[in-house]
């Protein structure tokens, strides 16, 4: 098997380096990855003492800490770090949807901290004025310790110091599961792990460097991208989280607070993905697969493409993606897009997210995006999706380890007849878990006699950037406890911590239900980990529902069977809680059943396999569609096929294929001479039937072709047709409702009229065409060509409408009729004793690759050998065959054609006038 390069923002490794000797230092506290730029102090119980609202994170209600009696929640970061580090092992499972944020794997382990100058300005010009005073970094380097205190290295280098390689806990966790299973699996050769190591660098001299990169490389199959402290912080803590992800998941940058205006980040993100980029490039060999993954990297695909034009390049966006309408508010929406498109296939969690994505390139770049994906000048990049799984072998042999066992039975003896909702999130603007509270505070107000019988378990990770959202969820756990808590009870327990991975394990398994309720999610693994931990054979039966917020991608997979809210919607969320609380037990077992079979049946391994063999298909089909893999026509194999052929059908496009495009009023509508000729010597065989399609109207063609009798003609790109030999056209199109819609559309297309100078509006029998070729702002107008292409495209969708824009114009057409249907009508009309033996059809353009698609599939079909089409085209396509010299090749070709029909006729008149 080949070679699959995964490239995502950090390895599944890392570093934990032995802690040297150090003394106190009482300078400047460490900062963390996380708190790069930030006054933000980490989230602790000690930072809490201070709090105005302490008890939410003291007393046992809220934040039980360990004791003897009850060891089940590990509270403080030493303890976790115990044991983290006793169930860490870089071959094992690592937690799917990892939340713990850069400062707690930082006090997990001892790594340097980021050596960078303040954050840039929050305004474009302050920051440029800062940039041209200085460019270097003015801060020294700063130390770390796992101790509370200041400390410092006593040594002249701190990380002078032995290390090891440890699974690192921020990172993709699901991503790392699903290729870890598809290899277990057999269904995928080697990997090669491309990205950051998950802690800063600038610290460790280029001597260590080297030493981890080899290690890294050799024994654990990764590749590291060293990229600076300050590119990393802004690509990462900047342009990523505060502008890309609030974007991705609807929080648009309206507000005062938003810095999405700073767009100096740009720099840094542009650079950290060229790194990659760079990275991949450097270590590619001819076969491999690179495949890149989620939204930190999402310039790299244009930016290998532009290195490496054959490679087989696949994307996948892990996070939501969002409508066009949010997605344009972006500054750098259209070099975000290119980079995504420089990928053979570019693949979602859901179809709303790929049905987005098109509908964004078509809006934002004015390119036709059909339902397989996005058309471009030279290539056609697929769109696909399919939902990320998870790993439940491993997750089922963790379940079984002792350690588990022991928590769970702590947890059976500590909540015996309580019934148990669980709830795992991020504490941050996304997951809802404000939300969430406040419909749980309306559930025990509403239903009282559930108080004493319920305890909701809420863990929550911190996150440093939102103080707001922090205090205001300190207010309602405050408001919770102070109304429903007794000393016997607390219907409560808020942990402002994550949990070792079998406590984790413990409370899905013990749960009698799990609570998501994200306000926008791409897939949300929590809720499929708590499917697998439901069976009933560890720890009693169980089978949970499982209330979900309807704006997760986990709630396209269920089919139904989770209950699902708006988490916007207290009242109906508060009325799920108690309908998942008094569910009758068949009904649980009915939908948990369905709901761990779409578990257990697209797993991380099938999504990995499903990517790998559908990026496959799809480049081998680049490549046949790629002008330079395709043949050139063979002339002379061509004559050989026409003159043993008995019956011969021609299609044949006429603009840009029998005369070259220029302006309508000229080039179109007039037929230069030499084709008259080709075409008439053709006709004059009896046995030739030639048929001449267009997009231009029937009266049109009737001008252009009226000195050409016999020849059969299609008109706007096959919603009319005349025979062979008649004067009579067929309309496939129904008039009235084709007046209906366009009607409609015209009224819409009267807005972009009136706002886009120099533009028209044409008008055929069955399709409109909004020309902007002589715009006087052209950017402005492609612009609105795209949005106006989105607007009538959705709709007109149940009128069976399609609207796609081209270099210069839209065009609105019938979906149901076009060249292709044009085309099987004709064949349709020849009994299968008069089929004809030899087929040609020849084109250039987009309405074009309908016909060459038919006549493949005829070929295949029917076994007929003759078929020949072509591509006069530079574009990308599905001919058999193209010709470089374009529309004076193919005219030279049928002349040839044409010859030997006129020489056959002149020959047989000889032979009659001598006989």
């Amino acid at each position: 098997m080949a070679t699959t390069l995964v490239v995502s923002l950090f390895l599944p490794n890392t570093i934990d380096f032995a802690e040297p000797e150090l003394e106190a230092e009482t300078n400047s506290a460490p900062k963390t990855l996380g708190d790069i730029g930030r006054q933000a102090s980490v989230y602790s119980i000690e930072s809490q003492k201070q709090s105005l609202l302490p008890l939410h994170f003291q007393t046992p209600p809220v934040t039980p800490r360990p004791t003897e009696e009850n060891p089940f929640f590990v509270q403080d970061q030493p303890s976790a770090k115990t044991h983290f580090a006793n169930l860490r092992d870089p071959r094992t499972l690592v937690r799917s949807d990892s939340h713990l944020p850069e400062w707690s794997a930082g006090q997990l382990f001892n790594q340097p901290r980021l050596r960078i100058a303040p954050a840039p300005p929050e305004t474009i010009l302050e920051n440029v004025q800062l940039q041209k005073k200085s460019t270097k970094s003015h801060l020294a380097p700063r130390n770390t310790s796992r101790s509370q205190s200041k400390m410092r290295a006593q040594s002249k280098d701190p990380w002078a110091t032995e290390w090891k390689v440890v699974s690192a806990d921020q990172g993709n966790g699901g991503l790392v599961n699903a290729v870890r299973s598809c290899q277990d699996e057999g269904n995928m050769g080697d990997v090669l792990n491309i990205g950051l190591i998950g802690f800063p660098t600038d610290a460790l001299d280029e001597e260590k460097k080297a030493e981890i990169y080899d290690k890294l490389e050799t024994e654990h199959e990764s590749l590291i991208v060293f990229v600076s402290d300050k590119d990393y912080d802004g690509h990462y803590h900047h342009f990523c989280k505060t502008i890309l992800w609030p974007v991705f998941h609807y929080q648009i940058p309206d507000h005062p607070k938003s810095k999405a205006y700073a767009d100096h980040s740009w720099v840094y993100y542009e650079r950290l993905n060229q790194a990659f980029a760079d990275k991949v490039v450097a270590n590619y060999k001819r076969g491999d697969v690179i495949w890149i993954h989620d939204y930190h990297l999402l310039l790299v695909p244009g930016m290998i493409r532009k290195k490496l034009p054959d490679a087989k390049i696949g994307f996948f966006l892990h996070a939501a993606f969002p409508s066009s309408e949010v997605f344009r508010c972006l500054a750098k929406r259209n070099e975000l897009l290119e980079g995504m498109l420089g990928a053979n296939l570019v693949a979602f969690q859901t179809q709303e997210y790929a049905h987005h994505f098109l509908q964004t390139c078509s809006r934002i770049l004015s390119v036709e995006a059909t339902e397989d994906g996005i058309q471009l000048d030279n290539q056609f990049v697929n769109v696909w999706y399919t939902p990320i799984g998870i790993y439940p072998k491993a997750l089922t042999a963790w379940r079984e380890e002792p350690e588990t066992l022991d928590c769970m039975e702590e947890m059976r003896k500590k909540y015996k007849d309580k019934k148990l909702i669980v709830a795992r999130d991020k504490l941050d603007s996304i997951r809802g878990v404000r939300q969430k509270l406040l419909a749980f505070e309306l559930f025990l107000n509403q239903y009282p006699e559930w108080v004493d019988k319920v305890v909701l378990i809420q863990v929550a990770t911190s996150d440093v950037e939102n103080d707001d959202l922090a205090s205001t969820v300190s207010e309602i756990v405050t408001r919770i406890d102070a109304v429903h808590s007794t000393l016997q009870h607390n219907p409560l327990v808020f942990l402002r911590q994550d949990l070792p991975f079998p406590q984790y394990l413990a409370l899905l398994s013990m749960a009698d239900a799990l609570m998501v309720t994200s306000l926008r999610d791409g897939m949300n693994l929590t809720v499929h980990e708590f499917i697998i931990c439901q069976d009933g054979e560890t720890g009693g039966p169980k089978h949970g529902p499982v209330i979900l917020s309807e704006f997760t991608g986990s709630a396209a997979v269920f089919e139904g069977n989770e209950l699902s809210v708006n988490p916007w919607d207290y009242k109906s969320t508060a009325d799920a809680i108690k309908t998942a609380l008094e569910m009758p037990e068949h009904e649980k077992i009915r939908r948990y059943t369905r709901m761990r079979e779409i578990v257990l049946s697209q797993t991380g391994a099938t999504w990995m396999r499903q990517l790998s063999d559908h990026l496959t298909k799809v480049h081998d089909e680049h490549y046949r569609r790629d002008t330079m893999s395709i043949p050139r026509l063979s002339v002379a194999r061509l004559v050989q096929d026409y003159q043993k052929a008995n019956k011969r059908l021609f299609i044949i496009d006429y603009e840009g294929t029998l005369a070259s495009w220029g302006n309508v009023s000229n080039t179109v509508l007039v037929s230069p001479q030499r084709v008259t000729d080709v075409l008439n010597d053709l006709v004059s065989d009896e046995n030739n039937l030639v048929y001449i399609m267009s997009g231009r109207t029937i009266e049109e063609l009737e001008i252009i072709f009226g000195r050409v009798p016999g020849l059969g003609l299609i008109a706007e790109n096959g919603c009319y047709l005349r025979d062979i030999r008649s004067d009579s056209w067929t309309s496939f199109a129904n008039e009235t409702k084709t007046e209906e819609w366009m009607t409609a559309v015209k009224d819409t297309l009267q807005y972009y009229l009136e706002r886009v100078e120099g533009s028209w509006l044409e008008e055929r029998h069955c399709s409109l065409i909004f020309h902007y070729e002589k715009a006087d702002e052209f950017d402005s107008a492609s612009r609105h060509a795209g949005e106006a292409a989105s607007h009538i495209s959705d709709a007109c969708q149940s009128q069976r409408v399609r609207a796609f824009p081209s270099k210069d114009s839209v065009v609105i057409e019938p979906m149901d009729w076009d060249k292709g249907t044009a085309a099987t009508h004709i064949w349709s009309q020849y009994k299968w004793n008069e089929t004809p033996d030899f087929l040609m059809v020849a084109g250039n353009d987009r309405d074009d690759e309908v016909v060459f698609r038919w006549a493949r599939g005829l070929k295949e079909t029917f076994a007929i050998e003759n078929v020949t089409s072509v591509s006069v085209g530079n574009r990308n396509t599905v001919a058999m065959t193209t010709l470089t010299n374009g529309t004076t090749g193919l005219l030279n070709a049928l002349d040839k054609l044409a010859k030997l029909t006129a020489n056959d006729g002149a020959r047989g008149r000889h032979d009659t006038a001598r006989l």
